[in-house]
């Protein structure tokens, strides 16, 4: 079984070094984790750099390890975008998830004409917090040395400017008539780019499809004759797109 991971201030961490996490990721780790002297696990800055080390304090604010092996991990390629139409309820949350483990590098919320969720004023905020708190864990849950990027809420011009500087731009909708499996992804490579964009629950809007179509590099396909939840829609694609690039191979 792999090791547990946290985060912690390890850039520049070297081995022998010891190490001091305090706050809400100590009490995670000792508090709701129960680690303990003695143990080993994963400290990492979510920025490429983790490290193996022994438990050395275990306080209920406060967890010091010290730095048993240290590795550089490069930023994955192609580097890639979701554009998330913002579901209800905890719907959100969920996709956020799914995404973050399959190892989406930034999710981007967006208001979509036909949201059923809205953010506004200080709901805006408190979503967005909830999203970054969902991709922390996520990526801790699934050992990832890279942290999600998690956006503010993005209007449907915003989104046509990431597409407009992406590789490859897809757009996933019901109604299309090119399949997913035609996509031109076999030269894309690891420093290559790709944005997709899943629509909320009531649909994409006729004009939101024409806008993002007109993009160069932009393809609006289908995926499979079954109607996926937004909440799943992206991990679905990301996942075979993925599949067909250096990321997994």
């Amino acid at each position: 079984m792999s090791l547990p991971v946290f985060l912690g201030p390890v850039a520049d961490a070297a081995v022998g070094d010891r190490v001091r996490v305090e706050g809400d990721e100590a009490r995670h780790a000792v508090v709701v984790r129960r680690t303990r002297v003695g143990e080993h696990l994963v400290l990492t800055d979510g920025e490429g750099t983790a490290v193996t080390g022994e438990v050395v304090e275990a306080q209920k604010n406060a967890l010091v390890v010290e730095v048993l092996e240290v590795r550089h991990e490069e930023r994955p390629g192609p580097h890639v975008t979701v554009v998330q139409a913002v579901p209800k309820g905890d719907r959100a949350e969920l996709a956020v998830e799914v995404l973050t483990e399959v190892g989406v590098d930034r999710v981007v919320p967006w208001a979509a004409a036909r949201c059923v969720g809205v953010w506004r004023g200080e709901r805006a905020e408190k979503s967005l917090a909830k999203w970054r708190a969902t991709a922390r864990e996520a990526a801790k849950q699934s050992r990832r040395s890279w942290l999600p990027e998690v956006r503010r809420l993005a209007t449907t011009a915003d989104v046509v400017a990431l597409l407009e500087r992406a590789d490859l731009g897809v757009v996933l909708h019901e109604a299309a008539t090119t399949a997913f499996a035609a996509l031109p992804v076999d030269g894309l490579g690891r420093d290559g780019s790709v944005v997709v964009v899943v629509g909320p629950e009531g649909g994409l809007t006729d004009e939101e499809v024409a806008a993002f179509a007109a993009v160069a590099g932009t393809h609006v396909v289908t995926v499979g004759r079954s109607v996926l939840r937004t909440s799943t829609a992206g991990v679905v694609a990301v996942a075979a797109l993925l599949a067909r690039t250096p990321r997994w191979a």
